[in-house]
């Protein structure tokens, strides 16, 4: 069984230019129609190989291994490969080696073109998943990531693509947990904790609270909510809420994942008041950012309307040219309860790094738009295809001599008045006279009136822009099962999103080449029958040859078909 040779051999990139065996080799042995769909450099494995597999920087990698590590006794791009497609063809770890072993198109995608050519074992592929996984807390950094960005901004140089103008949008995709109510999330993190002690470290615990563990471990909580009342629920909590807090004071020279969580969750859940008592937070006081699963502690809870997702929240960033390819561009993993705005500025910041192009304009929704952005999108044409909340009445126009207030429903405009700053006041307001009393306005109302009117008098073209994103967003999250992934934590969340922007990537270039072939195909056929068959029937008309002469140009065409790749 192949796995990572830890000795002291360095790091090597692994050659690409495999040898194809003679009598082992796939396309010595098809024939005929399977030969030529498998040596189609338009098909989706040939084009996957040289536009992902060969683009794949080895060297990025270099830092999970050393002298006392090793090097891998596989190919980092092949296994990087295999982490793609998973995700392409929603494969579970399974599928993906059955694939990679006996699916000869599989195989070429991956460059293994003998079929004595093994794929890595399985430990290989996990090992390395987990050295990434471990590199990015240790150091902070996403490899994968930045295999994502080399890979796009490659593609972006070869093809041409316009990079200046972009456009974005956000889905919430549930991660793979249950939904646990408040009881369910303290009993369990508490119970995964007491399973992380060691023998010496529970010997520590008093009898009362050994037994009271015991009962915990053999407890099912779910069942207990549903068999309980409201008052035993809370007294219950209370009862865990003070076991918490004492393990906590006993262990907190303990540093491990577990021991962080428990302290989290009871920050979270509870509060201590005087003389140390423990008491239950009111449910007001609980954030969505507080731990919605012991088993995925980076996940948040937002409701979009009637959507409830506890999980991520993931912004997808693609290229919006008038031209025949846009790929995608920047995909950013963040917490369910992280707004849209906070993408915008990270998101613009790694297009730029992406296509080395200075973006001009950037088309979204108005969930994206907000004061603390106007700043740095400044220079930036931001595109906004509706706004939050109901049309207000009053446009609103700040002028040199005050603020105008248009009634729409009446067509009048009146200056408001300025009101008296009070002493804390940071903001200044105006205020008009209405049949129901004063009416007051803010500054950010009036740049909300501002961004409708602009919003407005754009063409409807412009504005349909925007939409395309959202076929993109179909595509990303269209191997989602009742909208949630297979993984748990962000950075799961972050490769298998990035592995899935590639894809989608991958299959517009398919489509891109097609029709340039297709392109290429016509032009040559519109160029025979200008140089050559024009003068000839001409010369046929002449001398007063009767032919069919559309047989002729068929069977000429179809000669050439037959003999060239078309």
């Amino acid at each position: 069984m192949a796995e990572f040779n830890f000795h002291s051999r360095m790091f090597k990139k692994s050659n690409r230019d495999s040898q194809i065996n003679l009598f082992g080799g796939i396309p010595a042995l098809l024939e005929g129609k399977s030969k030529k769909q498998f040596d189609d450099s338009s098909a989706w494995h040939n084009q996957f190989r040289s536009q992902v597999i060969s683009r794949i920087d080895e060297s990025h990698y270099k830092v999970l291994f050393s002298e006392r590590m090793g090097a891998p006794n596989a190919s980092v791009s092949l296994l990087v490969g295999m982490m793609i497609l998973k995700e392409a063809m929603n494969w579970n770890d399974l599928q993906l080696f059955e694939e990679s072993r006996f699916n000869i198109l599989v195989r070429s995608a991956l460059g293994l073109f003998n079929l004595t050519d093994d794929i890595p074992a399985e430990s290989t592929y996990y090992l390395l998943r987990k050295r990434i996984h471990e590199h990015y807390r240790e150091k902070g950094e996403d490899l994968f990531d930045i295999t994502f960005k080399q890979i796009t901004r490659d593609q972006i140089s070869e093809f041409n693509v316009n990079g200046k103008n972009i456009r974005m949008d956000s889905k919430l995709i549930g991660s793979n947990i249950a939904f646990y109510s408040r009881y369910e999330i303290i009993h369990r993190t508490l119970v995964l904790f007491c399973k992380s002690l060691n023998e010496s470290q529970m010997n520590i615990l008093s009898v009362s609270d050994k037994e009271q563990l015991k009962q915990l471990l053999e407890e099912e909580p779910q069942k207990t909510v549903y068999r309980s009342t409201r008052d035993e629920v809370k007294s219950r909590m209370q009862q865990i809420g003070a076991l918490a807090y004492k393990l906590i004071k006993l262990f907190d020279d303990n540093s491990n994942d577990q021991y962080q969580l428990l302290r989290r969750v009871f920050e979270e859940q509870y509060k201590v008041v005087e003389e140390e008592k423990i008491e239950l937070r009111p449910k007001e006081e609980i954030t969505s950012s507080s731990v919605q699963s012991p088993h995925d502690p980076d996940g948040a809870y937002r409701q979009k309307g009637e959507q409830k997702v506890k999980g991520y929240s993931t912004n997808v960033t693609e290229t919006a040219s008038d031209g025949p390819l846009n790929l995608v561009t920047n995909i950013d993993v963040r917490p369910a309860n992280t707004p849209d705005t906070q993408f915008v500025q990270p998101s613009i910041e790694a297009t730029i790094q992406v296509t080395g192009q200075v973006v001009e304009t950037v088309y979204a929704d108005g969930a994206y738009q907000s004061p603390d952005n106007d700043s740095f999108c400044e220079g930036i044409d931001m595109v906004f295809t509706g706004m939050q909340g109901p049309q207000s009445r009053y446009q609103l126009e700040l002028e040199s001599d005050g603020l105008h207030v248009t009634d729409m429903a009446t067509g009048q405009t009146q200056i408001a008045s300025p009101v008296t700053k009070r002493k804390n006041s940071k903001d200044d307001k105006w205020y008009i006279q209405t049949e129901k009393g004063k009416k007051y306005f803010s500054h950010k109302q009036i740049r909300t009136s501002q961004m409708r009117k602009k919003m407005h008098e754009r063409p409807i073209e412009e504005l349909r822009k925007r939409n395309n994103v959202e076929a993109t967003i179909f595509h990303f999250g269209f191997t989602l099962h009742n909208k949630k992934t297979k993984y748990r934590g962000i950075f799961k969340q972050q490769m298998w999103a990035n592995c899935r922007g590639l894809w989608i990537n991958l299959v517009r270039i398919i489509k891109f080449t097609q029709q340039t072939c297709q392109r290429t195909f016509q032009t040559l056929k519109n160029q025979v029958n200008s140089l050559l068959f024009r003068p000839v029937f001409a010369a046929m008309r002449y001398f007063g040859v009767n032919i069919d002469l559309k047989l002729v140009m068929y069977v000429f065409l179809f000669t050439i078909m037959k003999f060239s790749n078309f």
